[in-house]
């Protein structure tokens, strides 16, 4: 039984991303941003959101992609992993869209360079247009959310 899940689509370079809105706090701008030491390089550093300091992750360096300047465009999309929230930082968030189950397949092992233990799933949208879904509990590994959950009990 196929059911309908509403996805926020966002771009790294010319291919589309997609996570599940639920996951999804909210969309910031890019604003300046704390470096923290002893970080993976992905790790750009954290934000203060509101009174919450947020970790923020680029994906585009995290999934091994060449990085590029930032611009008007790119936003920080601050979602839920395990306890606590994290920034994700992409080219440009672009839309909102409704999916059908029926349409997602499980990923090929690797997709545009990136391993499919960072994506759920292939999404067939329109008449040939394919959108990646991407595994958030994947995104950042035990060891690395450790690493965060230990900086945020820090604050």
């Amino acid at each position: 039984m196929s059911e309908e899940k509403k996805v926020i689509v966002f771009a790294l370079g010319s291919e589309q991303y997609g996570v599940e809105v639920e996951a999804v706090k909210t969309i910031e701008r890019m604003q300046p941003m704390t470096r923290v030491p002893k970080c993976p390089e992905f790790i750009k550093g954290v934000i203060n959101l509101r009174g919450v300091v947020i970790p923020v992750i680029d994906l585009r360096s995290r999934f091994g992609l060449p990085e590029t300047e930032y611009t008007d465009n790119t936003r920080i999309i601050i979602v839920s992993a395990g306890d606590y929230e994290v920034g994700l930082i992409v080219d440009s968030a672009n839309d909102v869209i409704d999916l059908d189950t029926d349409q997602i397949d499980n990923p090929p092992e690797v997709v545009g360079g990136i391993k499919a233990k960072y994506l759920r799933g292939i999404a067939r949208i329109g008449d040939n247009g394919l959108l990646v879904l991407l595994n958030l509990e994947q995104v950042l590994n035990k060891a690395e959310l450790l690493q965060l959950s230990a900086f945020h009990e820090e604050e």
